[in-house]
């Protein structure tokens, strides 16, 4: 498995990556911006918030997995 420190760094950079084609659909000309509204829309925003929640609230899902397979662990061993 990958570091706690690997894995903030990864999604860290997916993050940035992701944000440089919305900042580029605000900020573009208004002709262009039919170009720019499906993969935005669909792909890159998506993607950036889903990285942003689990760099916030990661550790929370971890747990919750976590504590849910050990159960299942322990369940299926009684």
């Amino acid at each position: 498995m990958i570091s706690n420190a690997t894995q903030r760094v990864i999604f860290r950079w997916i993050h940035i990556v992701l944000a440089i084609p919305i900042v580029g659909y605000i900020y573009s000309p208004f002709d262009k911006i039919p170009q720019y509204a499906a993969p935005t829309r669909y792909v890159f925003l998506p993607i950036m918030v889903l990285t942003g929640l689990w760099m916030w609230k990661g550790h929370v899902v971890r747990r919750l997995f976590s504590k849910r397979s050990t159960r299942q662990v322990a369940a299926h061993d009684a």
